[in-house]
This record gives C-alpha cells, sequence and structure tokens, in this order.
C-alpha cells in the first residue's frame, strides 16, 4: 500500500540495547542488536525507565534520529532500566488463509465452543479425533467380541489363606480379614455404591477325591467388604489359593 509522507511504523515492540550511563552526559545513542536504531514515527512510541521510574516523552526526555536525549544530564549512579519503542497500532483487517500460525496464537485462546465437533459437549463425554464428542465405550477398552456389553470387575482378589493369609494380587482390595479356619472377609479400598453387587468366588482343593465348596455369607456383606468360606467335605477348611471377583 502506497502513502503520502512517511509509510507509518508497524510491528512488533522492541526492546533497546542496554545503555551505559556516563557522567554527566544527557544524550545517547539508541541501538537494536548493535545497530542504530530509527525505526519509529515520534517519541510518544517511547517506554523508557529511569531509575525505576517511567519517564514523561517531550518533558523529561525527546528523540531524534539515533539520538535518546533526556532533559538533564544524567550522574553516577543512575540507572537506564529499559527503552521500550512501541509499534504503531493499526486494523490488520482480515488475515490471509494460512497466513496465522500457531506462535501467533496465545495459549488457551482457542475453546471447545470454537471448535466444529459434532455430538453432544459435557462432561461425560471427551473429543475424538474425527472431532465428534462421544462417550468412552466400556466394550472397547476390552477384547470381547460380540455385540453384547462387556463389564469390568470393580474388585478382586487371589490369596493363599492358609497360615498368615497372603495376597497374590488384587484390584481394589485393601486386606483380607481371617476370622478362623475357612474363614475370610474381602475389605475393599473403595466401598460399592450399595450391596446389590454379584460375587464370584474360587477355590483350589487341598487334596483329590474330595467334596469341596467356596460360599458368601450373604448376612455380612456390606458396601465395604464381603465374607465368604471354604469347606471340604462338609467341614470348613482353609485354602491355598482362593480367587474373589466383585460385579456391579
Amino acid at each position: 500500500m502506497a502513502y503520502i509522507g512517511k509509510t507509518p511504523v508497524i510491528g512488533n515492540f522492541v526492546k533497546l540495547d542496554a545503555i551505559s550511563v556516563v557522567n554527566g552526559q544527557a544524550a545517547y545513542t539508541m541501538q537494536n542488536g548493535g545497530v542504530n536504531f530509527t525505526s519509529y514515527d515520534n517519541v510518544n512510541q517511547f517506554l523508557v525507565s529511569l531509575n525505576g521510574i517511567l519517564q514523561s516523552p517531550t518533558d523529561s526526555f525527546t528523540v531524534s534520529g539515533s539520538t535518546l536525549t533526556f532533559a538533564s544530564n544524567l550522574s553516577t549512579g543512575d540507572v537506564i532500566d529499559f527503552v521500550m519503542v512501541l509499534g504503531n497500532t493499526l486494523d490488520i483487517g482480515t488475515p490471509s488463509d494460512n497466513t496465522v500460525t500457531t506462535a501467533k496464537l496465545a495459549d488457551s485462546s482457542v475453546s471447545l465452543a470454537k471448535l466444529t465437533a459434532t455430538g453432544t459437549k459435557d462432561a461425560t463425554t471427551f473429543l475424538r479425533g474425527d472431532n465428534t464428542f462421544n462417550a468412552p465405550s466400556v466394550a472397547s477398552l476390552s477384547t470381547a467380541s460380540g455385540s453384547a456389553p462387556s463389564y469390568s470387575a470393580r474388585a478382586w482378589v487371589n490369596f493363599n489363606g492358609t497360615g498368615t493369609v497372603a495376597i497374590n494380587g488384587n484390584g481394589n482390595v485393601s486386606s483380607i480379614t481371617d476370622n478362623g479356619t475357612g474363614d475370610y472377609t474381602v475389605n475393599f479400598t473403595t466401598a460399592m455404591s450399595d450391596t446389590n453387587y454379584s460375587v464370584v468366588a474360587t477355590k483350589q482343593n487341598t487334596a483329590t477325591n474330595v467334596s469341596s465348596g467356596i460360599a458368601e455369607i450373604t448376612a455380612n456383606r456390606t458396601t465395604s467388604s464381603v465374607r465368604i468360606t471354604t469347606f471340604e467335605n462338609a467341614n470348613s477348611t482353609d485354602s491355598n489359593n482362593v480367587s474373589v471377583a466383585v460385579f456391579r
């Protein structure tokens, strides 16, 4: 675009090179990157800090060419903190296609409301790579086939119930309470929402050719624990391998 007179100064703000004070001197050369600086229109574009105080353009200092002149001579101990030059503020209009880069966008400046995405945006959905909001699918986290839904265990544990009870592996189980021979309480780390859960349990026999089983003592079911008993030949017996899973 052509202009009558001098072309306006536009663009980024510029912090000029540091200036060392000379005792009894008022005029100093302004440089940017070691090169004399003259890219400005008027003194009102300058922010000059002297001894921690912003100076008033024209009243406290003037500029001419690459020279910055203070209203009075500076003395030893004075410090020119910085000299900042502001470009002219102009309406840039609408940027051309493919001209705005990521570096020009401020952090967190683009909200989800500005994204072109389909689906419902709320606390229960997430934004997928194909720009659609979707609820997480539990089935997609498993290798189950077919159209029937798949549900994960809310708690599980495998433990040795002989002698001092020892947990071999678990999920959401904090401890096992040994209530006596073949009698165990499985304590949940995080409680269930209610007691309407399903318990699946198995045990390993201590010998062959025995009639054995494992059962839940339902009267002791709570949201924070479940109690089970193991037996062989109708007698309560400790088992060295017990597994319990809870579904809800």
